[in-house]
């Protein structure tokens, strides 16, 4: 495992590559982190990539073929080793492809890589999926990023709030007790383009969208001019998410979800799942602009 640092003349971000995971965007004129400490007592993560599924499965289990399959949530990438696979002055390729291990629990061909690449004081994550297999393959992907809240130490958490970049009228859909998505979602944004940040809106787990019109989250307060704007285009569903009590906010886009608590647990019938035939390649792209 091994960190990487990319930067220009505004921003230094910082990537492992162990599962290609974002660890600091730092802006170098306002001495700001934009990131989560990743403090372990609350969550030990800051920005793990979702492949080859998003949430969990049910029993941790899909089906293929007739044949039964264990992932743990959210997919293997976030705990393997990425090889950098090309590099430039302002970006940086990550990638990772079939071996043993994971064909034994992803019965599919395929190399997956991360890209990140630096403009001004904007980041931009593109996530390239490669059917390298003759057969097609199934997948999702995702997008965790953890963002400290509050960015500035004389702020409280209460202080900031998410701006959509559209008036909203979507509810939430809950997750059961063991992470699965219920029938029916429970109000939440009613004709509104703005969320309160409370600590206690994510004790029932986070706030899992299907039907966002935005494609754009702020994150910012009415007492500084700093914040930051997530950009998702292509990204279906959406999850905001902070562990009980913690310091930061997950805006996470996402291009699957987990399994619904009535699923036949057929992946090939899974809701979010992406078909990809041989030899075709899918990417999505979602960037930040800090200020």
């Amino acid at each position: 495992m091994s960190n990487h640092i990319l930067e220009n003349s505004l921003l230094r971000i910082e990537i492992s590559s162990k599962g290609a995971e974002l660890q600091s965007i730092f802006h170098k004129e306002h001495q700001l982190e934009y990131m989560w400490s990743g403090d372990a007592a609350f969550w030990g993560k800051k920005s793990p990539v979702l492949f080859p599924i998003v949430g969990g499965l049910k029993k941790n289990t899909y089906y293929y073929k007739g044949n039964s399959y264990s992932l743990s949530r959210h997919g293997f990438a976030r705990e393997m080793e990425f090889d950098v696979t090309n590099q430039t002055e302002n970006s940086i390729t990550f990638s990772i492809s079939t071996n043993e291990q994971t064909f034994k629990v992803y019965p599919f061909n395929f190399q997956f890589s991360v890209c990140y690449k630096l403009t001004n004081h904007q980041l931009a994550v593109q996530y390239i999926v490669e059917n390298i297999g003759s057969d097609e393959m199934y997948f999702s992907i995702g997008a965790h990023p953890a963002f400290k809240v509050p960015l500035i130490n004389e702020l409280s958490f209460n202080d900031f709030y998410l701006k959509f970049n559209k008036v909203e009228n979507e509810g939430r859909w809950p997750l059961s007790a063991d992470g699965l998505i219920e029938n029916k979602s429970n109000p939440l944004l009613n004709n509104t383009d703005q969320l309160s940040l409370a600590k206690e809106l994510f004790y029932g787990d986070a706030l899992v969208f299907k039907h966002l019109q935005s494609n754009s989250i702020s994150i910012i307060s009415d007492k500084t001019l700093h914040g930051l704007k997530v950009q998702f285009d292509g990204f279906p569903f959406m999850g905001i998410w902070s562990a009980k009590d913690s310091n930061f906010v997950c805006i996470e886009p996402w291009c699957g979800i987990a399994d619904s608590v009535d699923t036949n647990q057929d992946i090939t019938q899974k809701e979010g799942i992406y078909l990809l035939n041989a030899k075709e390649i899918f990417t999505r792209s979602w960037n930040v602009q800090v200020f």
